[in-house]
């Protein structure tokens, strides 16, 4: 698939040294921190699909120190950086990565806009299959889906309605939209113009 050999390239490699930054760790900090609390989130385990070097678990370690953390990053170089964070590693693509046992919070942020179309409704179905509880999607926002260039390559970004395709394919597993919100590039933490949507499943 394109976008998997995409990310396992040396492009992938690239991106590991763009973002590893005091100044993301601190605007993941203040994006984990608000969400944590505003919704109260007791969470003791968490999984990240594409998870990169860990950058995200950084934060959420600060945060909750006691919490359990498996990412799954489909690039070699990222992937070593991240078994040193993560207490579980998986060196895989989304696509082909089978979780074995359910987290209390399943996480994306800034990779369902990677991936190829034709895979999300199975990469949804995977993320709720994984959730004991909640699921956090912080990625790009279209309404009608859309391919944009990025860094010179094409069909490698593509921005669209991730959460009401979320809960479309999932309709039969009770989740409820809890949250959401939007962090801008302007932000004094900025994040690169996601929106985000923190959806439980209802008891």
């Amino acid at each position: 698939m394109k976008q998997q050999m995409f990310w396992e390239s040396t492009f992938g490699a690239d991106y590991v040294d763009r973002n590893a930054s005091p100044e993301l760790f601190a605007a993941n900090l203040a994006f984990f921190a608000q969400v944590i609390s505003r919704n109260q989130l007791k969470i003791s385990s968490v999984l990240e699909l594409g998870a990169n070097i860990g950058m995200n678990f950084k934060a959420l370690k600060a945060l909750l120190p006691e919490v359990e953390l498996t990412g799954v990053e489909i690039n070699p170089k990222a992937y070593s950086k991240l078994r040193e964070i993560a207490d579980h590693a998986v060196n895989s693509s989304i696509e082909e990565f089978e979780p074995k046992e359910s987290c209390d919070l399943v996480l994306t942020k800034g990779v369902l806009i990677h991936l190829s179309p034709e895979s999300l409704s199975n990469t949804y179905l995977k993320i709720s299959k994984a959730s004991k509880r909640w699921v956090l999607l912080a990625e790009y926002f279209s309404r009608d889906p859309m391919s944009i260039p990025y860094r010179g390559h094409k069909d490698v970004l593509f921005k669209r309605d991730f959460c009401s395709e979320f809960l479309d394919v999932n309709s039969d597993d009770n989740w409820e939209l809890r949250d959401y919100g939007f962090v801008s590039r302007h932000d004094i933490f900025p994040q690169d113009d996601i929106n985000w949507y923190l959806l439980e499943r209802a008891k």
